[in-house]
């Protein structure tokens, strides 16, 4: 996608500058549903959805706890202004939010203090950022990096022992490249040159590239869309899809 830049400390750098100003455009209604990022907020519940079982399922918590991610950290990869944060926040975790967008990270502090809640959202890299996090999240990011297999190594880096990896990113099919670019960005669903079909990474590279950066996937779950359920989980991966993971 681009070639891998380097951060104000000198490091190997995830941050394409035109990606950031891309998304930083985007701040001043990234909360409104039915503003430029509307599409993520009809993603953000199925997203949440999927993270809320891998949650149970990994640390064997009850389904019907409010808290699971009590006394847990977690990090979030590309946070936008905080739509993945904030429920994170509500279920318990101590959240940290990075993104490359000054002005997202602006929109994100402002919102979480009209909530009442309290996350450490930092305008940086995933590679300036210190210490180790339970869960680690990246939700449509990884197709907007310098290079996927460097990010991989940092988001590995920063998982700890014993934690969980959850990251979506489009499919490169035909049908991702018709519904993602060529239908919601030409008709002004999603705001137009946010997607590069170049960038977009099937499933078993994904796994293949999770394994070079020593993660093991543990499960893969698509999310497909139809005018009858709108976006939702499904076993159908050709649109996007999540993946769970862990420390290989």
């Amino acid at each position: 996608m681009a070639e891998t830049s380097t951060s104000l400390a000198g490091a190997p750098t995830s941050i394409v500058a035109r990606e950031a100003e891309h998304f930083g455009a985007l701040a001043g209604d990234w909360w409104d549903p039915h503003g430029a990022s509307a599409m993520l907020h009809r993603l953000n519940p199925v997203r949440l959805r999927y993270l809320r079982d891998r949650v149970d399922q990994h640390w064997q918590e009850d389904e019907r706890g409010v808290r699971p991610l009590a006394g847990r950290t977690a990090l979030d990869v590309g946070c936008g202004a905080g739509l993945l944060c904030e429920p994170l926040t509500r279920l318990g975790a101590e959240v940290t939010g990075v993104d490359a967008a000054p002005e997202l990270i602006a929109a994100a502090r402002a919102h979480a203090a009209g909530q009442g809640l309290a996350i450490d959202y930092r305008a940086c890299g995933v590679e300036e950022i210190g210490g180790q996090f339970d869960l680690v999240t990246a939700m449509e990011v990884i197709e907007h990096v310098a290079s996927p297999e460097g990010f991989l190594r940092d988001l590995a880096t920063r998982l700890a022992p014993g934690g969980l990896l959850i990251l979506s990113t489009p499919n490169r099919t035909a049908w991702a490249k018709l519904l993602t670019i060529t239908l919601a960005e030409g008709f002004g669903r999603i705001p137009k040159g946010t997607h590069d079909y170049g960038s977009f990474i099937p499933p078993e590279r994904m796994t293949a590239l999770m394994a070079d950066a020593g993660l093991r996937v543990v499960d893969t779950m698509g999310i497909a869309a139809s005018p009858a359920r709108g976006l939702h989980l499904s076993e159908d991966l050709r649109l996007n899809y999540l993946v769970s993971a862990v420390g290989g």
